[in-house]
């Protein structure tokens, strides 16, 4: 099973009404709150309908807190 938190990009199988396919995981639990990345759209969806409609993790939350330096 893979693990989502807050700050992850994934890309679902269908795209949004606007044409994008990538979303931001802003909220985790029983729903997710996810933000459309193309229009901005934040949507809730329910945490069994999100994990079927994931097709991959874009970039992980946990990348952005690392510095190189």
């Amino acid at each position: 099973m893979i693990r989502y938190q807050v700050g992850d990009v994934v890309r679902t199988r269908k795209p949004h009404p606007c044409g994008g396919d990538q979303w931001e995981v802003m909220r985790t639990g029983i729903d997710f709150r996810i933000r459309c990345l193309t229009c901005g759209r934040v949507v809730m969806i329910p945490r069994p309908k999100f994990e079927k409609s994931v097709r991959a993790v874009v970039r992980s939350g946990g990348d952005d807190n690392q510095t190189g330096k």
